[in-house]
């Protein structure tokens, strides 16, 4: 398959090794900083790490100009080797857009869901549900499936479009019992929906099955084999009934989920490769920065990820931090608001300041990796009110909203009057999001003193926080247990618009 806008390939096995090593190689240098967590900024230095070129370059850039790194773009001022490390990583990243899917499946019936079966959908997931249904239905007809199995339904959204709009067999399994009840009741209702279509233009249709539900945590290939094996002709089935009750007859199925969390689309894979009866898998994966991990040492097999020989034959370890990074999302920095985006830079400052504030006055919590909560968020909705409550009082409130954000316009020396005034302003800020997360900790305030030294130890290193943010551009390992020799064909593309 060759990619556009990228220079590597996945056509064969040699080919997919080369594009894995190159990435290999290319993080290899960046360990230590792939592998650090924000909140860690200020306590472990890590501006140490990052090209003082870089940093003097960003730290001067427009906030509109930062917010585009992650997509790609660099401008003609900057420094080469910065314009270097960016064009290697877009040419590793796997394309994020969209194929023709008409191309890629000649026989793609793409149906609009109608507002019964969109009902409680949000426009993003009516989008993912309606493009992966066609495709769904697409390959199980190439491939003579029975059934359709969709694992970690959900509420049942895909399922019941592949049951009531297509009319496959179709089998939804979940972890969740509520989730069952969910499917079975909405399910329902939308049978009801169709039976009063089919009386009231007397059409000679069948109608539709609602999906099979089965309420069972997957665990293991041999427990989702089993499921998948089960010939589900009477009643809904629930929990551990089902297993070892299989043996009967041959069927052929379809493994599919959207949002298939972790180790779950890893199962769904190697499910595929060990029971024969599965004839294809359709997965949109998601939070893969919960696949359990094998580590390097100890010999454990089974794990999410390296699924492959070829990165096992690397030694590739990542690590959580560097899993978690790898799930950020590059355009959601794009679609930022200058004043949002310069919003989340403080933040990330102020919680690295924070963790100073631990290490130094509560070493022995700072061992428990303590969480403080979402402060941004009560942080920006604090800014909001005392935006509207100066301008209750008659203040210009773009002008008290600027203030906020002087700290990125200024010289970090504060030399001006303008600067102190920012600082001045940070560092109050700073002091507020410090005693809300020692009061969410159960811990006394410090005294204020003692904040304020905190502060001016980072501040002068706040803006080098902009620079580390952007590691979320770095590529997101594209990784896939090569199958040629298993299956008639595998193919790994982007079926969604970017804009849902």
């Amino acid at each position: 398959m060759a990619l556009s806008g990228c220079k590597y390939s996945c056509e064969t096995g040699v080919e997919t090794l080369e594009w894995i090593n190159a990435i290999v190689s290319f993080i290899k240098p960046y360990h230590s900083l792939i592998n650090a967590h924000v909140v860690n900024f200020f306590k472990d230095r890590l501006w140490e790490s990052i090209d003082k070129d870089w940093i003097h370059c960003l730290r001067q850039e427009p906030v509109q100009n930062l917010l585009l790194v992650p997509s790609g773009v660099v401008q003609d001022h900057w420094p080469n080797s910065l314009k270097e490390f960016v064009k290697t990583i877009k040419s590793l990243v796997f394309p994020r857009e969209q194929v023709d899917l008409h191309k890629v499946f000649p026989d793609l019936n793409l149906t609009l869901l109608n507002s019964v079966l969109a009902q409680g959908m949000n426009t993003k997931k009516k989008h993912e549900v309606e493009v992966l249904s066609a495709v769904v239905d697409s390959i199980a007809n190439s491939v003579n499936a029975q059934t359709i199995v969709d694992v970690g339904a959900g509420q049942g959204y895909l399922a019941q479009v592949l049951s009531f709009q297509y009319q496959h067999s179709v089998v939804a399994i979940d972890a969740s019992s509520h989730h069952g009840k969910v499917i079975d009741a909405r399910a329902e209702r939308i049978r009801r929906y169709y039976v009063a279509q089919m009386n009231k233009f007397d059409s000679g249709k069948r109608i539709p099955d609602v999906p099979k539900t089965i309420t069972c945590r997957v665990m293991s290939t041999n427990m989702l084999r089993n499921l998948t094996k089960m010939s589900l002709t009477g009643d809904d089935v629930d929990r551990s009934e089902l297993i070892g009750q299989v043996e009967g007859n041959k069927m052929s199925f379809l493994l599919t989920g959207l949002h298939a969390c972790g180790d779950l689309s890893v199962t769904m894979l190697k499910t595929f490769l060990e029971c024969e009866e599965v004839k294809a898998v359709v997965s949109i994966g998601c939070c893969y920065n919960l696949l359990s991990e094998e580590c390097s040492h100890s010999g454990v097999s089974g794990n999410g990820f390296p699924m492959s020989h070829g990165i096992k034959s690397v030694g590739v370890s990542l690590g959580k931090n560097s899993r978690d990074l790898a799930c950020q999302s590059a355009e959601r920095w794009s679609y930022l608001e200058n004043d949002a985006a310069l919003h989340n830079f403080d933040v990330h400052a102020f919680r690295a300041a924070f963790q100073m504030v631990l290490l130094k006055y509560y070493p022995e919590l700072i061992r428990t990796s303590p969480s403080i909560g979402r402060q941004g968020k009560a942080l920006r909705r604090q800014q909001q009110r005392n935006i509207l409550k100066s301008s209750l009082h008659g203040y210009d409130s773009d002008l008290l909203l600027r203030k906020d954000t002087l700290l990125h316009e200024m010289p970090c020396n504060g030399s001006t009057r303008t600067g102190r005034t920012a600082s001045a302003n940070k560092c109050l800020l700073f002091k507020n999001f410090c005693y809300s997360g020692l009061s969410r900790l159960a811990l006394e305030p410090l005294q204020e003193t003692s904040v304020q030294e905190i502060w001016r130890e980072a501040e002068p290193f706040a803006v080098c926080i902009i620079s580390s943010l952007l590691w979320d551009f770095l590529p997101k390992i594209f990784i896939f247990p090569w199958l040629m020799n298993s299956c008639e064909r595998i193919a790994c593309f982007d079926i969604y618009s970017p804009l849902a």
